[in-house]
């Protein structure tokens, strides 16, 4: 939670919804969302150390100025968990201030995005196969295990994702 804003992160592989997700809710929860501010910052996967570290900064910054302006609820796109994944998968390494960043953001709920429905290239992603997909969500879900951080997972069409979202956000909200 930053200043009594609840925080929802919408985590996972790439290709899964995330980013829709994000702004549908958002809409519908009258509210507002954090993009996934690396697809600002990148036009390719060819990144360095420095990048990756800028990445990780201006992503916590965003999640900071968005919480001033949210209604209850703010949305998350992605986290710096995700930025260490992807850190290590492209550059064989995470730099040491991922991981200082990720401890200046809790969130209250975390959403792990299903790799069921199809994948989009976008020119950015490079993750299509299906086992390269399978490989990647098995990652995702070990990091939040291997942190004990409580998740619930979004599967199925674009409605069924709605409605899981939607009933865990009405249960949030209703606790406080």
């Amino acid at each position: 939670m930053v200043n009594n804003i609840q925080l929802i992160c919408f985590y996972g592989p790439e290709s899964t919804g995330k980013s829709f997700m994000a702004k549908k809710m958002a809409e519908k929860y009258k509210t507002e969302f954090v993009p996934e501010v690396a697809r600002e910052l990148i036009t390719s996967n060819d990144f360095n150390r420095e990048d990756i570290i800028m990445m990780g900064r201006a992503q916590t910054e965003r999640i900071f100025q968005k919480a001033r302006k949210a209604n209850k609820i703010l949305f998350c796109d992605t986290d710096l968990i995700t930025t260490q994944i992807y850190s290590r998968h492209y550059l064989k390494v995470v730099p040491p201030v991922l991981y200082e960043l990720e401890k200046m953001v809790e969130y209250d709920l975390y959403f792990l995005f299903d790799i069921d429905v199809p994948w989009v290239d976008d020119g950015l992603r490079d993750q299509g196969a299906e086992q390269q997909r399978a490989h990647m969500y098995e990652i995702f879900k070990s990091e939040l295990d291997r942190r004990n951080i409580q998740y619930i997972i979004v599967q199925g069409d674009w409605e069924e994702r709605e409605r899981t979202i939607a009933a865990a956000i009405k249960k949030t909200l209703s606790r406080n």
